[in-house]
Order: structure tokens, then sequence, then C-alpha cells
């Protein structure tokens, strides 16, 4: 039986939650001061305290800080008359598990306690990680499907040699993280790596930016500057979003790739470099260049190898991997211990779209270890993050059925799946009799046939 204490002075909030609780089967206990609470909650060791904020001896939120203080804390849930931004800010900074304000709204105290006793359950059925004590390679690919692993080959091929890269890619699937394991490979890693964001840079200042400029080369120039491909030495420049480059730029860069060498702005000696180049995009070059908007010459000068960079959804077997090895790097740069997840959060989050692909996973990730109220990720809170980051819109909902929405989503599943039915029947939560029921009911057959 779950036990509850509730520390209060108000003498009818006292008997009207014990006697709510103990028709649910709770155990109850109650105080109406700080040493009474104590004194009981050593004796009863309570799964949840309610526990006002203001009591005639002493302060909720030292009580607070002397639970949380113990080896096994309970959940505390803390209640006020009082809404105090400073007060909520601390009691939810030292740990409390929720904090509402009264007059007590009897059902959200219940939901409340409710989903405490689930967390502290999940809790102690967790066994508790180890203790990290170094931090998690910040310059590693995660990744086991095949299509990393090919991946991984052409980088072990590009680490002999300086041939220029180009690495196509939608927005968050880890093209610089491509760039840098590919630099850190190679032959030179101990030179440097550049980066250079062709988007970033207004389109007057890219040839200073990118070349370097000599002192008097234009109004505002009061000295030189090294540019990129300057600062890279024999190292890499890494050239984000290439697909930004204005046709100018993109002639003049062209002239340093055939001959290795450039002009600083005003210059009047030509300057040398043999740093390798990596340009990458999230848009389509070869698309571009039958548009007239990127020169094909240059196109073919850095895609001497190219990478395409799968989308996450295409590499979802990757995600268990991912998971750890996010919940790695963000435990240690947050200072938190959250490494676990409940049943069902890898399943749902295989479930979901990533339209922001790798770096997408990694910002809920972050979102659920800053707002668990426990050891472990729930389910629930994956649910909650992905809600409030893709509110279901109203518009044009009513052109889809609930079965013709249910095909798609089985559909899309089975595709991203590479059309494995055991898995495709793992991540919808369905049987495999019945997954199999359902393709031939809406005649489901993969995309393209």
């Amino acid at each position: 039986m779950d036990k509850i204490l509730i520390i209060d002075d108000k003498h009818a909030i006292l008997e009207s939650l014990e006697m709510f609780f103990a028709e649910k089967g709770y155990r109850v206990f109650t105080a109406d001061c700080g040493k009474t609470g104590m004194s009981l909650y050593k004796h009863h060791a309570p799964d949840v305290v309610i526990l006002d904020i203001r009591l005639p001896d002493t302060h909720g939120i030292s009580l607070l800080e002397q639970i949380q203080a113990l080896e096994k804390p309970s959940k505390v849930i803390m209640i006020t008359a009082f809404q105090d931004m400073e007060t909520t800010i601390q009691a939810m900074k030292l740990g409390a598990y929720d904090y509402i304000h009264k007059p007590l709204d009897v059902d959200k105290v219940e939901r409340a306690v409710e989903r405490a006793l689930y967390t502290l359950k999940i809790d102690r059925e967790t066994p508790q990680a180890a203790e990290m004590t170094r931090p998690p390679n910040p310059e590693v690919i995660i990744g086991r499907s095949d299509r990393m692993g090919h991946i991984f080959k052409t980088i072990g091929l590009l680490s002999q040699n300086r041939a220029p890269v180009l690495i196509q890619g939608e927005t968050g699937t880890g093209k610089e993280l491509i760039a840098r394991v590919i630099h850190r490979n190679s032959l030179f890693a101990m030179e440097p790596f550049i980066t250079f964001d062709c988007s970033a840079v207004v389109e007057t200042l890219l040839e200073s930016e990118l070349f370097g400029h000599e002192k008097g080369a234009f109004t505002g120039a009061t000295q030189s500057k090294e540019g990129k491909i300057e600062l890279a030495g024999n190292g890499t420049l890494f050239l984000d979003e290439i697909g930004e480059l204005p046709l100018i730029m993109q002639r003049k860069f062209l002239g340093f790739l055939q001959r290795n060498e450039y002009d600083r702005v005003g210059g009047k000696h030509p300057l040398t470099s043999r740093c390798r180049i990596i340009a990458a995009t999230n848009r389509n070059l070869a698309d571009m260049v039958n548009s007239g908007t990127f020169r094909q010459d240059l196109f073919f000068r850095l895609k001497v190898v190219m990478i395409q960079v799968p989308l996450l959804v295409d590499r979802l077997t990757d995600i268990p991997d991912l998971v750890g090895h996010f919940l790695r790097k963000i435990n240690w740069e947050l200072g938190t211990d959250i490494f676990s997840l409940e049943k069902g959060v890898l399943d749902r989050l295989t479930a979901h779209t990533w339209p922001g692909n790798v770096r997408e996973l990694e910002n809920v990730l972050v979102e659920a270890v800053v707002r668990a109220r426990g050891k472990v990720i729930l389910v629930d809170e994956i649910e909650n993050i992905l809600a409030s980051n893709y509110p279901i819109t109203t518009t044009r909902l009513t052109t889809y059925s609930l079965p013709h929405m249910e095909k798609e989503h089985i559909r899309t599943t089975l595709d991203r799946l590479d059309w494995n039915r055991s898995e495709t029947a793992r991540v919808l939560g369905i049987s495999l009799p019945t997954l199999r029921k359902k393709i031939r009911k809406y005649d489901i057959a993969p995309s393209g046939r």
C-alpha cells in the first residue's frame, strides 16, 4: 500500500485530503507542523509528501531540503496559497516533484500523486547507471546501419589523401561532424580545421572573409586580415552551405581549386594553400547546376568524393545507439545522471518522423533530461515533448478518414523499416498477425510499386 504524508497547518485541508486519499486505498498520515511532519516521515518513510510552503514552526522549503538530503527521498509535492515566483523556482530547483497553488483542485492533486508514485516506482525498478568518469567523445559518428557503414568506409579511404569532399544531406543529419571526423583521421589531423558558413556572411564581405584582404583594400580595412583559406594552412577548410555561394564567388573559388593559388583583396602577390576542401549543403547541387544557379565545373571539382548523409528515418536501427550516446553527452554537460528509459520510449522515438533528423533527436533528449522528475525518462514525457514541438493542425484534417490515416501510417512505417514486418509490428505496438491482416485489408504495397 502506497503511503502519503500530508503536512499543512490548515486542518480542513488535512481532513479533506486524508479522507479522499484513504478512500482511494492509500495509507495516509497527517501533520500540522514541520516538527511532527518530519517525525512521521522518519518513522513511516512515505512514498509521497504533500507539503505546505508556510508552516507555523518552519518553512516548507527547509523541510524539502531535509527530505532531499536523505538517501532515498520521497517525491514531494509543494502546495501554497501564495503564488511566489522565487519560491516556486527554489522549490523546483531543490527537487520538488510538483508545485500546486491553493485553493486545491483535488483531481489535480490526485494526478500529481499518481504521476509521482509512478515515477518513484520506475526509479526503484531501474538499476542505477554507472557513474561517468570522463566525457564522451564529441567527435564520433554513431551508427551501425548499412548506410552509415558505407560512410565509415569512405572516411577510411579519405584518410590517406587530400581529395576534395562534397557532403550532401538534410539539415540536422550531421554533415559538419562527418567533416570533422574526416579531418581527425587524416594524415594532417594536427593542422587547423576551419569552418566557414557561406550563408552567414553578406555577399559584399564573402571575398574578404574567404581570401583575406590587405590594409587599405577598401573603406574600413584598417589592417591586413587573413582569410579562411589562409587560416586553414595545411589543414581542412569546411565550407558549410556551399550552395549559398553567389555565382561570382563560385568562379573565384573555382580558380583557387584549379591552381591552389588565390589573392587577398587588394593583394599584389598570389598566395598558395594545400588545405583540403570539404563542402557541405542541404541542397541538391545537381539540380542547381541544371537550373543555372551553381557552376557545373565547380560542382565536378567539389564532388571528387561525395558523401550522401541519410535521413534519420532511413536508419531507424541506429536510434538506440544514438540515444545512449546523446544521454551520456547530455548528462556530462548538464551535470545530471538521467541515463535510463522507461520501456516503450525507444519504440516511440523510432515511430517518430524526425524532420529535424539527428539534431532534433538530441534536442528532444535534452528537453527530456531537463524535465525529468526522476532518474528515468518516461514515455509520457517524450509524448508531451513531441506533441509540443509538432502540434496537431486542424487544417485539411477533414479530408482524411481514420482508416486512411491508419493505412498511411502503416505504409510509411513499413517503408522506413525496409518492410521488416516483425520490426514494424513491434514499433506500431501490434501483433504480427494483426499487421498482416491490415496489410491485406488496406492493400498496402511498398512505395514505388
